[in-house]
């Protein structure tokens, strides 16, 4: 493994000897992600490189206020009919021109193609008019307090309709957006690179030809490619590696909250699989739960750092509740709900992970932890795109995953606890949760989504489809030559006014 290491360490220092000539960034990533397309794509270091590639109707800035981007400016003329205004001059990658029918092409394509995983996020939108060619108006079906907020990510994402009718379902192999750097080329499980699109609408704001994204899972291979200099920016240091990058003269560590939560989704319902004691069985997972001790999980892999949670909004949001409290770890409890739930022990559970390093770490202190309770888990690593596809297809009891979170709550439970969620993959449905998830979309006072969004909890935490674990920083470590870096609490790294000291 060593070996390895210092081969690809020393393969992209030569890669960094080029770079510093053709003024090329690397940024490293801790997965690879998957189809680069933002109708079908899910993955968070998907949304990194869309980041590079692909602008947006709004984006969000530091303090999580909405700004126009593609967009100069909306007018919500009532609550079903949102006006949008459409920046003037700019060109997709290919070319062809920015305007109305391009916005609408895009947003009917989140809406209706198979597969589409915006579909949830934009499905408020019952028409769609062209008022002008710079104009566009969203007709409603219903008033929809997220939906402004969903346009600052994937679903605010514009695309080429040149492009998509010429590829077809190939149009993630070769993405046309909007964004200052343009596809270039993409070895899987190696990099992604993009090249500087010179009809940039932005372009003053962009100072590289290029941009290498390189995905590794080993995070200390990530480490030593940054402190070797082969990389420039590595968007996930782990806690326990801070220390190692605050006392190396070369690095520096840009730490901020994050709106990321992991937790296990558990099947509850999707395909055959779900038929499991652990599936089938709330009182289960409320003992698979109670066999938990959060603070000591993360005291072991992320050196404290981390808080641990059972709710999807991080203690910044004003919708986070802080009456629900995380239960202490009893043993003695969890037993005896196994007992109450009539099953045989030790009660099997597949745990699929990805294969991340931490996230391996996780999964054996999980293992260890419930099998005191009276759980015998058996952890199934998998490469991160193929276990989103496992869980889409319901090949799973309980996988770990995490979300990097959104600024509206809606962006953060919504998808993954409503029946017609796209990132339900246990396909958990209760009617109540339902009711309470589409009541807090219809209005847009705080206290009145918090009054639904609290009836979800009320639910939820006792059925636990997903059991929420802790709620992550954005730990973001670079060369000290690098400047002009804006953390945002998304995590995702902006281009716009970096720049490298060479």
């Amino acid at each position: 493994m060593r070996r390895l290491a210092l081969g690809l360490i020393l393969a992209m220092i030569l890669c960094v000897q080029v770079a510093a000539q053709e003024r090329i960034l690397h940024v490293g990533l801790r997965e690879d992600p998957d189809l680069l397309d933002p109708t079908l794509g899910s993955s968070y270091v998907g949304r990194i490189v869309f980041a590079g590639l692909c602008d947006k109707l709004f984006d969000i800035d530091a303090r999580l206020n909405i700004v126009s981007v593609l967009a100069t400016g909306y007018e919500w003329k009532d609550p079903t009919h949102l006006v949008i205004r459409i920046r003037d001059g700019v060109q997709f990658q290919d070319g062809e021109k920015l305007d109305s029918e391009a916005v609408k092409y895009k947003l009917m394509r989140d809406l209706t193609a198979k597969g589409s995983m915006r579909r949830g996020e934009v499905n408020a939108i019952d028409s769609i008019e062209i008022l002008d060619p710079l104009t566009v108006q969203l007709n409603l079906k219903a008033p929809a307090s997220q939906l402004l907020a969903q346009l600052t990510d994937r679903a605010g994402i514009m695309i080429s309709p040149k492009a998509v009718d010429a590829q077809g379902d190939k149009f993630g192999l070769h993405p046309v957006c909007a964004g200052p750097f343009s596809f270039d080329s993409r070895v899987a499980q190696d990099r992604i690179v993009l090249k500087r699109f010179p009809g940039y609408w932005d372009a003053k704001s962009i100072h590289f030809d290029q941009v290498v994204y390189l995905p590794n899972p080993n995070a200390s291979v990530r480490l030593a490619n940054l402190q070797a200099g082969a990389l420039d920016i590595v968007e996930y240091i782990l806690p326990t590696d801070v220390p190692g990058v605050q006392k190396d003269p070369k690095l520096k560590i840009a730490i901020d909250d994050s709106l990321a939560y992991t937790g296990i989704t558990i099947n509850t319902d999707n395909g055959p699989a779900h038929d499991t004691a652990l599936g089938k069985i709330a009182l289960v997972r409320q003992a698979f739960e109670l066999a938990l001790d959060r603070e000591a999980l993360i005291q072991v892999v992320y050196a404290g750092m981390y808080t641990p949670t059972v709710q999807a909004n991080p203690p910044s949001s004003p919708f986070f509740f802080q009456d629900l409290k995380v239960p202490a770890r009893d043993v003695a409890k969890a037993k005896a709900l196994l007992k109450e739930a009539g099953v045989s022990t030790p009660v099997p559970v597949t745990l699929t992970i990805t294969n991340g390093s931490d996230i391996q770490q996780v999964g054996e202190v999980i293992q260890s932890m419930t099998s005191e309770a009276g759980f015998d888990v058996k952890i199934k690593a998998m490469e991160f795109a193929s276990s989103l596809q496992a869980a889409y297809a319901g090949d799973f009891q309980a996988y770990l995953i995490g979300w990097s979170g959104r600024a509206d709550p809606d962006g953060n439970m919504w998808q993954m606890l409503h029946a017609g969620g796209t990132f339900n993959y246990g396909h958990y449905s209760n009617a109540q949760v339902d009711r309470a998830l589409d009541d807090a979309r219809m209005v847009a006072l705080v206290d009145q989504r918090r009054e639904a969004y609290a009836r979800v909890w009320q639910q939820e935490r006792k059925d636990l489809p997903l059991i929420y674990l802790w709620t992550a920083k954005n730990i973001v470590g670079m060369k000290k030559a690098v400047s002009g870096f804006q953390q945002v609490p998304d995590g995702l790294i902006r281009l716009q006014g970096v720049t490298i000291d060479r």
